[in-house]
C-alpha cells in the first residue's frame, strides 16, 4: 500500500454556476495525474459552499512542490481552471507527522 508522506492542498474560490466546468478538468486530468506524475498517489476533490478544494497525496514533500513545475499542472490544470476562479487559489503543502 502507497503511504501519502505530504499533501498539496490548493483551495479555489468557485462561483457555483461555473464549478461544472471546474469539476470536468479534474475529472479529466485525474487519471493523468496518477499516472505520469512522480510520487503522485491521490487525489481528491473537495467541495464546500465557500470553495473547492483538490487534495493531492504524494510520498514525498519534493514531489508535491515539484508538481506545480509540471507541464500537465501548468499547461492543461491551471489554464483549464482559471476562467473559473473568482480569486487566486491558495496552495499550501502539508507533511504527514
Amino acid at each position: 500500500m502507497n503511504n501519502v508522506k505530504a499533501y498539496l492542498q490548493i483551495t479555489m474560490k468557485i462561483d457555483p454556476a461555473k464549478r461544472p466546468a471546474a469539476a470536468k478538468v479534474y475529472s479529466d486530468y485525474r487519471k493523468p495525474f496518477l499516472d505520469t506524475i512522480e510520487g503522485a498517489l491521490t487525489k481528491d476533490l473537495l467541495i464546500r459552499d465557500e470553495d473547492v478544494q483538490v487534495l493531492h497525496g504524494f510520498d514525498s514533500l519534493a514531489h508535491a512542490k515539484a508538481y506545480l513545475d509540471t507541464d500537465l499542472f501548468k499547461n492543461d490544470v491551471a489554464k483549464g481552471l482559471q476562467p473559473t476562479w473568482s480569486a487566486d487559489p491558495d496552495i499550501r503543502f502539508y507533511e504527514v507527522g
